[in-house]
């Protein structure tokens, strides 16, 4: 069996930045052990595969360890290929999700996608990450998957040297998003997911329904930009809509390949 692979770097416009994405178009799905060891083979933070259904399509995300629920890059990423490489030539492309139904629109060279909002609440902060970060927050909380920590700059964010064994024995959890403050983007962050093999994750779409309604109701604004400060960096505009975040980036085609299975 042959089967086409893209790889998308996600939230940036140049190659080798942002969050690479592996991206597999399916007729039907295939075993879900089978999807898991392409995941594995990859060895990116996400592999997406997707079927369409009628007007719609079915989309699915694997990191190297196990399916998620909601991935923003790989999403984007997808919505990329399909427009690009695959000529889809409506304005909106529907997938249906273990999140529920999400859309991705594009306009210019921009994708906007369309995902609900995290529900966060205040909490104390596990040992784990406190041991694991060795950092003072100024806040947690915890959200759907995530733990958030809010701390005081961009340049603490950027000093953080996480203990990865540490915070891989958090428990219940995602992993972590730090965040602060920015000095050219309204707020900066780096998110952490060595549970699911990712030690850092280079640009997280999904993060940002946890980001963006923190941020938003903090600087009352609806309209945010945002930078995740890994080293590849990833570049997102938003727009909080209160049950609704729109996360919006650009995305570059890196390679195009035939798996053989």
């Amino acid at each position: 069996m042959e089967l086409t692979i893209y790889q998308v770097d996600a939230f940036t416009d140049k190659l080798f930045g942002g969050n690479p994405a592996a991206i597999v178009p399916l007729k039907g799905w295939l075993p879900e052990e089978l999807m898991q060891q392409i995941a594995a083979e990859n060895n990116l933070s996400e592999t997406a595969f997707f079927v369409q259904s009628g007007e719609y399509f079915d989309i699915r995300w694997f990191t190297p360890n196990a399916e998620v629920d909601l991935c923003g890059h790989a999403t984007l990423a997808t919505a990329h290929i399909l427009f690009e490489e695959k000529k889809y030539d409506q304005k909106t492309i529907f997938f249906n999700s273990k999140s529920g139904i999400l859309k991705v629109e594009k306009l210019n060279n921009l994708y906007t996608m369309d995902f609900p909002s995290d529900k966060i609440h205040q909490v104390t902060t596990p040992v784990e990450l406190l041991k694991g970060l060795s950092i003072t927050p100024l806040e947690t909380y915890r959200g759907k998957d995530d733990y958030m920590i809010v701390i005081d700059s961009e340049k603490e964010i950027l000093n953080i040297r996480p203990d990865f064994r540490m915070l891989s024995l958090l428990e219940n959890a995602r992993g972590v998003i730090v965040t602060a403050p920015g000095t050219e983007a309204d707020f900066v962050s780096r998110c952490f997911y060595p549970v699911y093999g990712i030690d850092e994750d280079p640009a997280t779409g999904s993060a940002h329904t946890t980001l963006v309604p923190y941020w938003s109701q903090k600087l009352e604004k609806i309209e945010l930009s945002a930078l995740q400060l890994s080293q590849r960096k990833g570049i997102f505009h938003c727009k909080y809509l209160q049950e609704r975040v729109l996360i919006s980036g650009q995305a570059v085609t890196y390679l195009k390949g035939i798996l053989l299975l």
